[in-house]
């Protein structure tokens, strides 16, 4: 099944779930299969290191560093990875309340990481999206 394209439809279906769990980026010196028992939900191979996206309670046992603690909303709609304005409703929706994001593009769905703390007030702000 082939992801929807169409901005207004997008917005209409775009339902953001929150996961709760405290997620943090960290970057480590390792290849990836070094690091697949710390089970990231996303992973990105930079110049200066891998980053990893896991949960808080992993990094904090294996001494990760990290800067701050986020939560992911996942937007349940299907959209296609050629969409274009998606990405922009959504990021200046949180510019407007004053929340950073983080975005991570799946074959199906996009997910946001925004500050835990401003989680709630990031959900809405996508809400209002929809209507």
């Amino acid at each position: 099944m082939a992801g929807i394209n169409e901005l207004s439809r997008l917005l209409k279906e775009i339902s953001p779930q929150l996961d709760s769990t405290p997620y943090v980026f960290c970057t480590v010196d390792k290849p990836l299969l070094e690091c697949l028992t710390l089970d990231p939900i996303a992973t990105f191979v930079e110049h200066e290191g891998l980053t990893l996206v896991v949960k808080q309670s992993v990094a904090d046992a294996h001494e990760l560093a990290y800067s701050c603690v986020m939560n992911k909303i996942t937007l349940q709609v299907h959209s296609s990875l050629e969409a274009v304005g998606l990405t922009a409703a959504f990021s200046n929706a949180l510019k407007e309340v004053n929340v950073s994001a983080n975005v991570f593009a799946g074959f199906y769905h996009d997910h946001i990481f925004v500050p835990a703390d401003d989680a709630s007030k990031a959900i809405s702000a996508i809400q209002n999206l929809a209507t």
